[in-house]
C-alpha cells in the first residue's frame, strides 16, 4: 500500500452539519489505524471495528455515512456481513478491501453486495476518492462552503464570522474569533503561546504570555459551556483544539 497523504478536502458534511461518518472494518489493527488517520485528515469522523459482530453493533450505535469492510473477516465473510448491516441501514455505501489475488467471480460477487472493491496494496488517496465518490452519490451529504471550518460539532464561518456548536450559535469578539479560527486551521496540532501570539496579536514573543492564557479562558467559556472540553492545555508546550469525547 501506498502511503501517500491525501490533499486535504473538508467541504463534505451531513444534513445536520456534523462532519462525514465513515466505519472501518478490518481485523488488521495497522491497517485499520493507518486508514482511520487518512480519512480524520479529511475532516471526517471514523469508527474501528474488527469482526462481523462489533461492525453490526456499530453500525447501530455510529450510524456511519459508508463502510470500508474487509471482505474476509474471523467470523464472517463480507458478503455475509453486508447482508447483516443492510438490515440495519439499507443504503449505506460499502466499499470492500479485498486482497490482490481476489478471483474476478469473487470479486464480481462481492460488487453484487457492496459498491466498490479496492484490491491490496492500495493508494490511499485513491480509496479516500472512491469514498467520496460513493458518499457524494448517495445524497446524504451537503457541499460545505469553503470558508467554513469544521472540528467535532464547532463550526466557524470565515466570511460571515459565524461560529455555532450543536447548532448553538455563539458570539465571539474579533480577537476570540481570530484566536479560535488559527485553532480550528490546525485541529490537534499543539501552538504555542509564541506561535498563537504571532499569529493573532503579531506581537513578538516577549512577556505577553499572559494574553493567551487570558484569551483562551474566554473561549472555554464560551465554546465549552455544557459541552465536553474541545481545547486542551499541554502543560509546557502551548493548546490545542480537537472534537470533544
Amino acid at each position: 500500500m501506498t502511503t501517500t497523504s491525501p490533499r486535504r478536502r473538508t467541504e463534505m458534511l451531513r444534513p445536520d452539519g456534523t462532519p462525514v461518518r465513515v466505519l472501518i472494518v478490518d481485523d488488521e489493527a495497522a491497517l485499520s489505524e493507518l486508514l482511520s488517520m487518512a480519512l480524520r485528515y479529511e475532516g471526517w469522523e471514523v469508527h474501528s471495528a474488527d469482526d462481523g459482530d462489533d461492525a453490526i453493533r456499530s453500525v447501530r450505535e455510529f450510524q456511519p455515512d459508508a463502510v470500508v469492510l474487509d471482505a474476509q473477516l474471523p467470523d464472517l465473510n463480507g458478503l455475509s456481513t453486508v447482508r447483516r448491516l443492510r438490515r440495519e441501514l439499507p443504503d449505506v455505501p460499502v466499499l470492500f478491501l479485498t486482497t490482490e489475488n481476489a478471483g474476478a467471480e469473487r470479486i464480481a460477487g462481492l460488487t453484487a453486495g457492496g459498491d466498490d472493491v479496492v484490491s491490496k496494496p492500495f493508494s490511499l488517496e485513491d480509496l479516500v476518492a472512491r469514498l467520496r465518490g460513493l458518499i457524494r452519490r448517495s445524497g446524504t451529504t451537503t457541499a460545505r462552503p469553503e470558508s467554513l471550518l469544521c472540528v467535532g460539532d464547532l463550526l466557524l464561518d470565515e466570511d460571515s464570522h459565524e461560529v455555532s456548536r450543536g447548532g448553538r450559535s455563539i458570539h465571539l469578539t474579533a480577537t476570540e474569533f481570530e484566536l479560535l479560527r488559527y485553532l480550528m486551521r490546525n485541529p490537534r496540532r499543539v501552538l504555542s503561546k509564541a506561535q498563537i501570539l504571532d499569529r493573532v496579536w503579531s506581537y513578538d514573543f516577549g512577556g505577553q504570555a499572559n494574553v493567551v492564557e487570558l484569551y483562551i479562558s474566554y473561549l472555554r467559556k464560551k465554546i465549552d459551556a455544557g459541552h465536553s472540553p474541545m481545547i486542551h492545555t499541554r502543560r509546557g508546550a502551548g493548546y490545542l483544539i480537537k472534537p470533544g469525547e
